[in-house]
């Protein structure tokens, strides 16, 4: 399926040129073309309030994970890294300007929480907003137990549910991932708007994990 050209007006034509280098292959749930939908809505949604330069938020929102490389994989902190490096290839290839070529691949390179790279520009401060809503509220939890499946971790320690005579291990079990990064991105926002958004999605996981608890007994 096609996204709809009014999904990415005015820049639709931008939007077909790069849709085919956007996803990187494999079987990543969590990093398909559904995500890059659902981070360019963030992004809109974002814009309306925060401004910037749409068509260079398009380009990086298509981009940001053009380069896959797997959650558990040693080099992880280097895929944003890996996909600016990309984009600017991608970029000069279609005639862009320097100026704007390094502001779409930085935005891309800061937008990853595992690269560590503040974001200088207010288009890299929205895509770094947009991408890590994605990783909370009911979608970030389905993306939680999606990645968790499919590096093979269990649900939970059915010995210790909540951590209480151990660390928090989330290469073993997913649920220990809430405790380790996913309930503490809502306080990294880089805008008011993506703030207040991530507020609300932040409930929804504290809210999550205390009916998931109960539910299955504390360990």
């Amino acid at each position: 399926m096609t996204p709809s050209d009014d999904l990415f007006a005015p820049h639709a034509a931008l939007a077909h040129d790069l849709l085919p280098h956007a996803c990187a292959s494999g079987d990543d749930g969590a990093h398909d073309l559904a995500h890059i939908l659902r981070v360019w809505r963030n992004v809109r949604s974002i814009h309306k309030t925060e401004g910037g330069d749409l068509k260079v938020l398009l380009a990086a929102t298509l981009l940001h994970d053009c380069v896959a490389v797997e959650k558990d994989a040693p080099n992880r902190d280097q895929a944003s890294r890996l996909a600016a490096a990309k984009a600017r290839v991608l970029l000069t290839e279609r005639s862009w300007d320097e100026d704007a070529t390094e502001a779409v691949a930085h935005a891309v390179e800061a937008h990853s929480f595992s690269a560590a790279i503040p974001p200088r520009t207010l288009e890299a401060r929205i895509l770094q907003d947009a991408d890590r809503l994605d990783a909370i509220g009911w979608i970030g939890i389905a993306r939680c137990f999606s990645v968790s499946g499919r590096l093979g971790r269990a649900l939970y320690d059915p010995a210790d549910i909540s951590a209480t005579q151990r660390p928090y291990d989330d290469s073993r079990f997913a649920l220990d991932h809430f405790h380790t990064k996913l309930l503490t991105l809502a306080d990294g926002f880089q805008t008011e708007t993506g703030a207040a958004m991530a507020a609300e999605r932040h409930k929804v996981m504290l809210q999550f994990v205390e009916g998931f608890t109960a539910e299955v007994g504390k360990g």
